[in-house]
């Protein structure tokens, strides 16, 4: 059912629209007066107004304007006995929604009802969509209260409605994408595209032409011109995932589109201009490839206009618990149940692990969690069997095999080996099945364990 405003100074046509309306199961709101009905906008606030263009004092063009700049996502139906192209055209170019003269058909007058109505819905409902869109990614709803979250925090609302470009470096897990979106939905670009890429998911020759696209007849199989990500996104943001696993050849490509704000199809010979803002991410420091001649310096300076560090888990640990009381409400509201608790030792047992898969790992324990408990409590023996694991170890491992003196790097880098080799054993050396529980990817796992040679 919904509200519908009738004016027209005409009490015989006012009374004939609401009776259609009653029939249709709509609650009519009838006026002879424009001055009164245009006082009920704000009370009604209602999905349709059907207003008559020719009445004395307030105009159907004055109650047009109204609800243009007070109530935007009412529609209006224009009605008049007086029809012309120019009264259409200029009724049309104020904001309305359709015209009907009279006399109209019960038929017409119908139609034109339920379409603005349709209309009217699927406004609402976009405006609802880009809301929730902005609320899910404010950058305050990044979780963390650690100082190094504070001051991501910080800097992402100082940069967020600039187009620099920036370049969001951290290891698998820790929310490089969820940073990406707080940027862009934070931004003048908020309402345009915000396309995604992974650079390390496509071969080089699938990556150029998913990025800058190609004409028909350029490779086999181009049988048709196709545009690329970069003028998907064009007046919006494009974040390139896992920028490090680039080929230096299609680093080149990238650095003169970034420089020159042009870009050319794969097969074409014409340049297109292209306004996109690039939001980049590394899982690996991009300094270090540099050094081994992975990555092209220009390009890293060119990226890393703003660069941002996000910290592992293990490094601000004292955000467990805040993070575990996100995922347990989120858990709560896609699964539709009451949102479960936690008790202290469970808990303790969670901010003792070294999350080497980072956020995602623990989003990931707890869900699991979640799906196992039997009532409204999460216990210890909910949590993953390695969390568990790896929480003993170090409890029970004496201080002499820590081995001061050691490099902070240089230890952590140890222990998480030792964890993912304990992780690769209890998976009976399924690497598969080891990246998921870590919430890591393939990639990833054979990177850090050197998997061509590793044996376990």
């Amino acid at each position: 059912m919904a509200r519908i405003l009738i004016v027209d100074d005409e009490p015989a046509m006012v009374e004939v629209i609401s009776n259609l309306c009653r029939e249709r199961g709509h609650q009519p709101f009838p006026y002879s007066s424009s001055e009164e009905a245009l006082e009920a906008l704000a009370k009604v606030n209602p999905q349709l107004v059907i207003v008559d263009v020719k009445m004395e004092k307030v105009g159907g063009f004055d109650m047009l304007r109204e609800c243009r700049e007070k109530h935007p996502q009412s529609a209006v139906v224009m009605i008049t006995a007086y029809a012309s192209v120019e009264t259409a055209v200029e009724a049309m170019k104020m904001g309305a929604y359709d015209y009907i003269t009279k006399p109209f058909k019960v038929d017409e007058l119908q139609l034109c009802i339920q379409r603005a109505l349709d209309y009217q819905a699927a406004l609402r409902e976009n405006t609802y969509l880009k809301k929730e869109l902005r609320d899910r990614y404010k950058f305050e709803n990044l979780i963390g209260t650690s100082e190094r979250m504070q001051e991501i925090y910080k800097l992402i609302g100082k940069i967020a409605d600039t187009d620099s470009t920036v370049l969001i470096q951290g290891e698998s897990g820790t929310g490089k994408e969820l940073v990406a979106r707080a940027l862009h939905y934070n931004s003048a670009r908020q309402h345009q595209p915000f396309v995604t890429v992974n650079c390390s998911a496509l071969p080089e020759n699938l990556l150029e032409s998913e990025l800058f696209g190609h004409k028909k007849g350029a490779f086999t199989g181009a049988v048709v011109d196709k545009i690329g990500l970069f003028e998907e996104a064009h007046n919006g943001s494009l974040f390139l995932d896992e920028i490090n696993s680039m080929t230096p050849q299609l680093q080149t490509k990238l650095l003169r589109v970034l420089q020159e704000r042009q870009l050319r199809r794969v097969g074409d010979t014409r340049n297109i201009p292209t306004n996109v803002r690039v939001i980049a991410a590394s899982n690996e420091p991009l300094k270090s490839q540099i050094k081994l001649g992975g990555f092209r310096e220009d390009l890293y300076y060119r990226l890393a206009v703003i660069p941002i560090e996000i910290p592992p888990l293990r490094e601000r640990l004292e955000d467990v618990p805040l993070l575990v009381n996100h995922f347990l409400q989120k858990y709560a509201a896609h699964s539709g149940t009451e949102v479960k608790k936690i008790d202290g030792k469970a808990m303790e047992r969670l901010g003792r692990y070294t999350w080497p898969g980072n956020v995602r790992e623990l989003e990931n324990a707890i869900e699991r969690a979640c799906a196992l408990c039997e009532n409204d409590t999460i216990r210890t023996g909910d949590l993953p069997p390695h969390v568990l694991q790896d929480s003993e170890v170090l409890e029970a491992q004496p201080e002499a095999e820590w081995q001061v003196g050691q490099r902070l790097d240089e230890f952590v880098r140890n222990q998480e080996r030792k964890y993912i080799e304990m992780t690769l054993r209890f998976n009976q050396g399924s690497r598969e099945k080891t990246a998921s529980m870590l919430g890591i990817s393939i990639a990833t796992l054979y990177r850090k364990l050197d998997l061509k040679h590793h044996r376990i």
